[in-house]
């Protein structure tokens, strides 16, 4: 059982130490712990500090690809190193590594395919009242969405699975956490989560303010979630246009036959018209996009098979070459 901690990383020659010192390398139930470091570009040390402090491997990227990016490029580097578990945690110190045995614990009991650390949102001292509600909110949103029960969906404090790392594929370029979740949800991955404590750490460099964090975590939900479930979305969408153009007609109904109102609101009777154009319209896309969806679903499940026999070969090939090393050498001998 092999498992490895990966970090994404960006000017964290300063915390970096901290973080990659609080990794315990021995651990219950796991023959191998290493460490992989993702340096997302970073004008500091980074790189420099993470070899010098026991990292066994780095990935540099060389100009910042930001976060999701580097989420799933360690992943992938994760898989090609043998990983039967991943975890993933922050750079900043801001999770603690002496709950890695906890976090995995569920996973290596076959209880979980992901299991997210749960920093208890609102009982954090140091996050303000508006960060608290917003977290909360965007965790609810999150929820209701993916259909998953995790109270803290912003956590990047999780472990998955072998199985579940091949599942995942991330396509936002904000951040991992809320589509990872949104995606184990809708692809019935099982999901844990335990409560863990939450340190305090710098402001964070994934967005500028909480109305920027607010805009574009907002739009990556929806954007993951049409993309799960595009029927509904166009269902909606297409509801509310019908239900203004049906508005609409019956106010140029009402005037003209109630009233006998027959000189005017002909703009009425024209707005009903375009809105229920509009509607069947946004319904013909919704089907269109369901049967996009479809396919999609279908290219995931071909990209699954096509990673997996891909690290099977990999490890048949690694394992040839150790035996035709031994082999030789007993010759030799």
């Amino acid at each position: 059982m092999k498992l490895i901690v990966q970090i994404p990383c960006l000017n964290e020659e300063a915390t970096l130490p901290q973080t990659l010192a609080a990794i315990p390398r021995v651990i219950p139930g796991v023959d191998v712990v290493e460490v992989l470091v993702i340096d997302d570009g970073s004008t500091d040390h980074t790189g420099e500090v993470a070899r010098a402090h026991g990292a066994d491997h780095i990935i540099r990227f060389t100009r910042r690809k930001g976060l999701a990016a580097g989420f799933m490029a360690g992943l992938d580097a994760s898989l090609r190193l043998g990983a039967d578990i991943i975890v993933n945690t922050d750079a900043d110190n801001q999770y603690p590594g002496h709950e890695i045995p906890r976090l995995i614990a569920p996973i290596l009991k076959g209880e979980a395919d992901m299991v997210v650390g749960d920093r208890v949102v609102g009982d954090v001292e140091h996050f303000s009242w508006t960060k608290r509600r917003l977290q909360e909110l965007g965790s609810w949103v999150v929820r209701k969405v993916s259909g998953t029960e995790l109270p803290d969906t912003t956590s990047g404090f999780r472990a998955l699975t072998r199985e579940a790392a091949l599942r995942i594929n991330i396509v936002s370029e904000f951040t991992y956490t809320l589509e990872s979740i949104i995606q184990a949800g809708k692809k019935r991955l099982a999901l844990a989560h335990l409560p863990i404590e939450s340190r305090q750490t710098r402001k964070s460099r994934l967005f500028t303010s909480t109305w920027d964090y607010v805009k574009r975590s907002g739009a990556t939900i929806l954007r993951i979630y049409a993309m799960y479930e595009p029927f509904k979305v166009f269902v909606v969408a297409a509801s509310v246009l019908l239900l203004v153009g049906i508005g609409f007609g019956l106010r140029y109904a009402y005037f003209h036959w109630w009233l006998r109102d027959i000189t005017g609101h002909l703009q009425s009777a024209i707005l009903a018209v375009l809105f229920v154009i509009l509607g069947f319209q946004t319904l013909q896309w919704g089907v269109m996009a369901d049967l996009i969806a479809s396919n999609r679903k279908l290219l995931e499940d071909l990209l699954y098979r096509v990673r997996k026999n891909e690290l099977a070969e990999r490890g048949a090939a690694a394992t040839k070459d150790e035996t035709h090393d031994e082999t030789h050498r007993g010759a030799a001998v």
